[in-house]
Order: structure tokens, then C-alpha cells, then sequence
């Protein structure tokens, strides 16, 4: 099963020693207690506020304090706070599968974040330069557009809450600041709690909106495969997004285009909670968009790459869908490739290059693309979606013209076209964005012509102009050699043997997460900017643990006894943990509340660009095989 399909198969463990991870300190004690310890460390040094972890019992909720930071100037410091069922009093219905407690969860996320903003408010204003008073915010990882597994707020499968967020302790320069620091979080952090996670003081309508919302896009997704689809685009959805640097939604103007289906290509899916939708299907197999520029190409290619995730209410592509493996490829100059089997896109490279085991520390726009697709292909990606913006001209296509003014043998590209009917026939399917050319016009089997934002289907047509154009050249539509086109397509899989190429240094190697698509591994810097469908920085932040977690058990194994264990089975075990302890794996006993589930697609993204990555390659080549 994939990410998302998980979630409505498994159920989050609820026994005791999870749900109640309390930090070592001392006994229980009350919030009248916390207050009057927190007026007593007034203007002591800064330190001293770790006297305060542990766990402080509240008026229905506990409170604890997991890490203290050292300074005003660090890292602010880690809380939790957890609700027993009969204080959190949500609806049984709410929580009953685990999709809808990651659906739960997410909305509970984004209202706590809120009140914890307005519990901050005291705060603002308050920095007066170094040695001013610091502090007074209380933070919650507050979920963008898409609804992900995440630890902001976890809800067990007894309906008991917990929420994990971050609070700046107060300071004047380095002195404590008791009474604020007793007020922030004896009053100001209560109120917080009530507001945003008890069901009274919340809107039960909205909530259920949401975790309807959620379950109808997984449904949707679940159903695909059965309808003989890869994709799916309702109708009446947003598919524009506000600005090129927001996730919003395109606000409602007179020229907005809301997405309608053209008829040829209309579906019908019956949902649990919309009813009958009707939209666009996307088929298996070479699905073609075209159409002039600045006709929503793009914009409708860039909604499918969104579609492996759930999305919020309102955010206008709850039922634009792709299923969970469906991965984006593209040209990368620059990237490290270690040990990639490219040949069947590339061979006879200058200089008697492997192309069989490809490695390089500056990837051409044509290697690293054929590297993308094999990595996507090791993984087990089902679908790839490419846009000629983002490709390389000369790996994707090559007419009959160079074909004859550079002979076959001197080339060492075998184009995507020569390669895509193979793909089909193993079951990858591909949707392409593709304006300048009509290079696969005669292998698609659906073509959608964009036309100011409108969809039309004009398969026919494009084979009709291919037939035509074919006849004129008097060559075959793909002037490749025969055999290299037969060959169908392989990858090998991958064995990773290191990480971190400081070895045991690798626990005291420091990471940071400096971005969406930037992370800082000790010396290394990881650029995803070609991961197109990594959305939150929460799973950037998991990622980053997770390269720490493969690289821990790389070393362990090296010590015991080496398992031989490939890339994708590494990635496996991993998911299957995420699945029976929670993102919480990936940092045991931090209990972070910044997580967000990422899909091993973009895991092994950031694994494979690391410049000191090293593997090996199992002995055998995978063909992938006719689907019959």
C-alpha cells in the first residue's frame, strides 16, 4: 500500500507508554506549583529554567516542559500538552479510522497554531536589542494547503490529544523573566488549550467539513485504478494558484476559469460524502497536453503533481488526484548521480563512460533526467509527469533531420520518445506537457489540446497529423535504431553503503533545514529543488532525519553484519515504521512537533543528490516486463 493509503488501513498505537512520554525531572506537580517556581527563578541566570521540566498537571490537561533551551539567543524550547478523551470530548465518528485522525489532527493543528498566536501577542513589541527582553512566543507547526501526517497534534485512536509546540522563554538579556514567563504559560497557554483543542469551544460543523473533504479525495484516489485511471480532475476546480510564491487558491475574478471536462473524457465516481463528481479522467498509458502559451498547460500538469496529496476545503483541487506513486522528472544540470544504470538512455558516451553504473559530479541536463526517471523507476513509481519546460530538448526528442545529419551510432542518447511505448507496455504511464513538438503525437493515446483554460480532446487529430507528417519525412515518427528501441527498459537497483562520508562522525554531524528544498548535512548541501512535489517544510524536516536515520543504520549494519539491503527496501522498512510508531521514529524521545510525513519518492531525492553517497549495484539488472 501506498502513503496515503495507509492511513485508512492502520491505527495509531494508544497504550500508555506512547501516548504519556514524560521527560526524567521531578514528580508531577500542579500549575499553581509551576507559577510559583517560575516568580522564584526571577532574574536568576538563564539556565536556571530547567528546573521547570517535566510534567505540570493543569485543569484538565497536562503540561510538559521536554526541553528547556540554554539561551534566550537558542533554539526555543519543546512542550506538549495532552488531553484525556473526556476532557478532549471529540466525537467518536471524528477519529474512528486513521484518515480521519490525520484529517482531525490537521484541523486541530491549525486552530491551536491560531490561538497560540494570540497567546503570543503579549510578546509582541517586547525585543529592545541585545540585552532587551526576548521571548514570549509560543509556536505550532500551522499546516499549509495539504493535509499531511503530521506530530504538530496527534490524536489517538481513543480520542486522547496531544499537541507539541515551541515557546521562547522570556529574557532581559540572559535573566530570567519569572512572572511573564508564569503568565505565558499558566494563563495565556490555558486559554490557548481551551480554545483550540477542547470540542465545547470549537466548531464541530467545520471540522467535519474537513475530515469529509479529506476522506472523499482518498476515496477518489483509492478508485482510480479500478476505473482504469491515473488521474482524475473535477469538475468546477481552482487549479491556479494566487501568486507564484503562494499555495492559495486564484481569488474569484470575472476571467477565472473554473475546470470543466470535455466530454470524451468525463467520469463519474460515486463519493461518500459529495455523492456522484464528475471530472476528467486521465487514463493509463501516454496521456499528451498540449496547446499555445500561457493556456493553463502548466497550471493543470502542476495540480496532478499536488494531487498525491489531500488537500484542505476550499482550496479549489480537493478532487484533482493523482494515485500516491505518480512522480515528477526533470532535467537537472549539475546534480551528483552515484551508480545509476542510465543505459537505456544513454550509451557510448565519450571516453567509454559506464552508463550501466553512472556516476558523475556535474550531470548534464540529459543524463540527469534519464538518472530521475531510473531513480523514480527503482522506487517503484507507477507514473511520471514531465513538462517540456523543465526537460531536455535532446533527451526527449530527435527528428529525422539530425537523425540525419548525426548518425545513430554517434549519438549516445536514446530519446523518451524511443523509450515511452516500452514504458506503457510495463505499465509506467507518462503525462507530458509538450507545446513545441509533435514528436509523440502517434504513441498517445490520449492528447488534451489547453485552450484558455478550457480542455479539449483531440486524440484523433494528433494521430491524423502524425500519420500525415510521418509520410511527408518518409521516416518512422522515432528515427532510433530498432534494436535500441526493442530493448525495452530495465533499471538496477541500488545498494547504499554510506551517507556521510565522515563516518562515525555522522551523530555530531549537524543538520539544517534551511529551506523548502535546502538542507545543510555537516559539510554537504542537498538542493531538492527538482523535487517538485515536496510541499512543507515539515517534510523537509523529516527527510533531513530520515538521511540520518538510513546513515545510523548503515553504520550499525557495517558493524554487525552487511545486509545487502537496497534503496527501496531500506525505504520500505522505513514506511512501515512510520506506520507503527509515528514520524516519531526518526527522532526518538524528541517528541518534535515539526514533522510532516514525506513520501520515499523525496527521501531518496535527497539521498541520491548527497555528494558523498556511495553504493553498490545489485548483480542483476530488473527488466520491467510487459503488463498482460
Amino acid at each position: 500500500m501506498h502513503v496515503l493509503q495507509q492511513l485508512l488501513a492502520h491505527t495509531l498505537c494508544s497504550c500508555p507508554a506512547c501516548l504519556l512520554q514524560a521527560p526524567s525531572g521531578h514528580a508531577l506537580e500542579n500549575a499553581k506549583q509551576l507559577s510559583s517556581l517560575l516568580h522564584k527563578l526571577d532574574g536568576k541566570g538563564y539556565k536556571a529554567y530547567r528546573d521547570i521540566e517535566g510534567a505540570w498537571q493543569f485543569n484538565g490537561f497536562t503540561l510538559f516542559v521536554d526541553r528547556v533551551q540554554a539561551d534566550p539567543y537558542a533554539s526555543p524550547s519543546r512542550l506538549r500538552v495532552q488531553l484525556p478523551p473526556a476532557v478532549a470530548q471529540l466525537p467518536a465518528d471524528y477519529y474512528s479510522s486513521r484518515l480521519r485522525r490525520v484529517a482531525l489532527g490537521d484541523w486541530l493543528a491549525r486552530r491551536f497554531a491560531a490561538e497560540a498566536n494570540r497567546a503570543s501577542a503579549t510578546a509582541a513589541g517586547q525585543a529592545a536589542g541585545w540585552h532587551g527582553a526576548k521571548g514570549g512566543d509560543v509556536t505550532v507547526d500551522k499546516p499549509g494547503q495539504h493535509v499531511l501526517e503530521r506530530t504538530a497534534v496527534l490524536v489517538s485512536s481513543m480520542g486522547s490529544v496531544e499537541a507539541r509546540f515551541t515557546v521562547g522563554l522570556p529574557a532581559q538579556g540572559r535573566s530570567i523573566m519569572g512572572p511573564w514567563a508564569a503568565q505565558l504559560l499558566t494563563e495565556h497557554l490555558t486559554r490557548a488549550v481551551q480554545a483550540g483543542l477542547m470540542y465545547p469551544a470549537l466548531d464541530g460543523g467545520a471540522i467535519w467539513l474537513h475530515i469529509q473533504t479529506v476522506e472523499d479525495t482518498e476515496t477518489l484516489r483509492q478508485a482510480l485504478p479500478g476505473l482504469g485511471l491515473i488521474g482524475f480532475v473535477g469538475d468546477g476546480a481552482i487549479l491556479p494558484r494566487k501568486s507564484g510564491a503562494s499555495d492559495l487558491p486564484m481569488p474569484q475574478y470575472p476571467a477565472l476559469v473554473p475546470f470543466q471536462s470535455p466530454a470524451p473524457l468525463a467520469v463519474e465516481v460515486q463519493l461518500p460524502h459529495r455523492g456522484t463528481v464528475r471530472g476528467m479522467g486521465i487514463r493509463n498509458g501516454i496521456t499528451l497536453i498540449a496547446g499555445g502559451g500561457f493556456h493553463g498547460k502548466s497550471t493543470l500538469l502542476q495540480a496532478l503533481e499536488a494531487g498525491v496529496y489531500n488537500k484542505v476545503p476550499d482550496d479549489g483541487r480537493e478532487l484533482a488526484v493523482m494515485v500516491p506513486d505518480a512522480v515528477k522528472v526533470s532535467a537537472e544540470d549539475g546534480r551528483r548521480v552515484e551508480g545509476v544504470d542510465i543505459s537505456p538512455f544513454m550509451n557510448n558516451l565519450p571516453g567509454g563512460i559506464n552508463t550501466s553504473a553512472f556516476r558523475t559530479d556535474d550531470g548534464s541536463g540529459s543524463t540527469s533526467q534519464a538518472a530521475n526517471i531510473q531513480e523514480a523507476l527503482e522506487l517503484g513509481a507507477s507514473v511520471l509527469l514531465m513538462d517540456e519546460d523543465t526537460s531536455a530538448t535532446n533527451f526527449m526528442m530527435r527528428d529525422a533531420r539530425m537523425a540525419a545529419l548525426v548518425a545513430p551510432d554517434r549519438e549516445p542518447i536514446t530519446p523518451f520518445s524511443a523509450r515511452i511505448a516500452a514504458l506503457r507496455a510495463a505499465g509506467v504511464s507518462t503525462v507530458l506537457v509538450m507545446g513545441g513538438s509533435g514528436d509523440y503525437f502517434a504513441e498517445a493515446d490520449t492528447v488534451i489540446v489547453m485552450d484558455s483554460y478550457i480542455p479539449h480532446e483531440k486524440t484523433q487529430e494528433a494521430h491524423k497529423i502524425a500519420a500525415q507528417h510521418a509520410t511527408l519525412l518518409g521516416t518512422a515518427a522515432h528515427p532510433v535504431a530498432a534494436s535500441q528501441a526493442a530493448a525495452g527498459v530495465w533499471f538496477t537497483p541500488r545498494i547504499p553503503t554510506c551517507v556521510y562520508a565522515g563516518g562515525n562522525d555522522y551523530r555530531g554531524a549537524k543538520m539544517h533545514v534551511r529551506g523548502l528544498h535546502s538542507i545543510q548535512y555537516g559539510t554537504e548541501d542537498i538542493q531538492l529543488l527538482a523535487a517538485a512535489q515536496l510541499v512543507d517544510k515539515s517534510q523537509t524536516r523529516a527527510i533531513a532525519d530520515a538521511v540520518k536515520w538510513l546513515q545510523a543504520r548503515l553504520h550499525q549494519h557495517q558493524q554487525e553484519q552487511p545486509t545487502g539491503k537496497t534503496l527501496l527496501q531500506w525505504l520500505q522498512d522505513l514506511e512501515a515504521a512510520f506506520d507503527q510508531q509515528g514520524l516519531d521514529v526518526l527522532a526518538p524521545h524528541l517528541l518534535l512537533g515539526n514533522l510532516a510525513r514525506p513520501r520515499r519518492f523525496e527521501i531518496a531525492a535527497a539521498i541520491n543528490r548527497i555528494r558523498t553517497l556511495q553504493v553498490t549495484q545489485q548483480q542483476q539488472q530488473q527488466q520491467l516486463l510487459p503488463v498482460r
